[in-house]
């Protein structure tokens, strides 16, 4: 009797483990990353087919895929649907004018011009697996087709395990090695390609951002602390959160969110989404500074409002706190395991790190003066760009 209940405590015990492991298993070209004994994504760094690193696909909890499977992979469901933009793929940064170099349109068959880049991996950092949480980190250097380098990107994923939620910091640290324009475009910079189902246009998807605002018509390049996709497939509603780390440069950013599926943080737009010359803000690195993003995104088990949406920023920039904050959460979200760990993955380590009287890195500009987040006066549907 005693030997199988310790034999049961046992299975149970790995079970339990193995339900919170994180895993993160490097190789030379791709690091893949398991959850609870599953797969559950894959950080592609170099190949033939790889102009730029990206991780998919990007699962929720239950292990529902997301993330769209062209180019990478066919599956019935897309088979009829349109192959449009295969440059995007899954979870990805970039941005499509870089000293006039296009790094987000960059595909190996595109042909030039326009000029487009590549994104080179320097070297794989630490990787790190853990009971709650694994990270990965990785160096690339962004080049033209002929090699010439323009920056260095450092960058360190990590990844949360939670009974329902999947949790994915992703810390992107961009430094000059020549002086670096970052064009004033819509076309970046971090980026998600959801699954055609989960599409506004044809598919179940409903986007929504902090300020109320709902659809492509009327969010696209507006400015806002957090957006939100989500819609149902089969049965199952799920959506996909990104949140604009408070210290971002040009925080709130702006979002390139379209109906076909793009879902984008877009730090470097303003005129490109207001249609105004007069607000163009090129950014300007000198060699040696860097401009420094954090975001989180948050694939969680429902369709978003804005009351839980804002409760998750408010704990994730450490505006909430404790169980007062926690309270003004939905029941699915509080019903979470675990209160303080939770609150833990929600809130930004380095905000959280401030509070205990540590500081934490910030970004480095050139001397020239970076525009605010907003334009000098507000944007008016006249001077929108049409949605294209």
């Amino acid at each position: 009797m005693k030997r199988g209940l310790l034999v049961l405590f046992a299975v149970a015990w790995l079970a339990l483990s193995a339900a919170a492991q994180v895993k993160i298993t490097p190789g030379a070209d791709k690091i893949d990353i398991e959850i609870g004994g599953k797969s559950y994504s894959t950080f592609y760094m170099k190949g033939a087919e790889v102009t730029k690193p990206y991780l998919w696909p990007v699962r929720a909890a239950t292990g529902t895929y997301v993330t769209r499977a062209f180019p990478m992979e066919k599956v019935a469901e897309e088979e009829k649907g349109p192959k449009d933009h295969p440059h995007q793929r899954g979870i990805w940064f970039a941005h499509d004018s870089v000293n006039g170099i296009d790094f987000w349109n960059n595909e190996a068959s595109y042909t030039e011009p326009p000029k487009r880049g590549v994104m080179v991996l320097k070297k794989v950092g630490p990787a790190k697996s853990g009971k709650d949480q694994g990270s990965l980190a990785a160096t690339f250097d962004w080049t033209d087709r002929q090699g010439n380098v323009v920056l260095t990107e450092d960058r360190v994923m990590t990844f949360h395990a939670d009974a329902t939620l999947r949790i994915i910091d992703v810390d992107v640290t961009l430094t000059s090695v020549q002086t670096v324009v970052w064009g004033d475009s819509k076309d970046g910079a971090f980026g998600i390609r959801l699954r055609p189902v989960l599409d506004e246009q044809g598919g179940t998807g409903k986007i929504v951002n902090a300020d109320g605002l709902t659809g492509e018509r009327q969010l696209w390049g507006k400015p806002s602390n957090w957006c939100d996709y989500s819609g149902t497939i089969g049965d199952e509603k799920v959506g996909v959160a990104i949140l604009d780390n408070p210290e971002n440069p040009r925080h709130p950013v702006r979002w390139h969110a379209r109906g076909y599926g793009l879902f984008a943080a877009n730090p470097f737009g303003v005129a490109a989404f207001t249609n105004d010359k007069s607000q163009s803000s090129p950014q300007t690195v000198a060699p040696g500074k860097s401009l420094r993003y954090r975001y989180r995104v948050i694939v969680h088990p429902a369709m978003c409002n804005r009351p839980y949406c804002g409760a998750v920023h408010q704990l994730h920039c450490g505006e909430v706190s404790g169980r007062r904050g926690w309270a003004t959460a939905p029941r699915f979200f509080r019903g979470l395991t675990n209160l303080q760990k939770t609150c833990s993955i929600v809130l930004w380590p380095s905000l959280t790190e401030k509070r205990r009287g540590a500081s934490s890195r910030s970004p480095t500009y050139s001397k020239d003066t970076l525009p605010p987040s907003r334009p000098s006066r507000p944007d008016s549907p006249k001077t929108r760009t049409p949605i294209m």
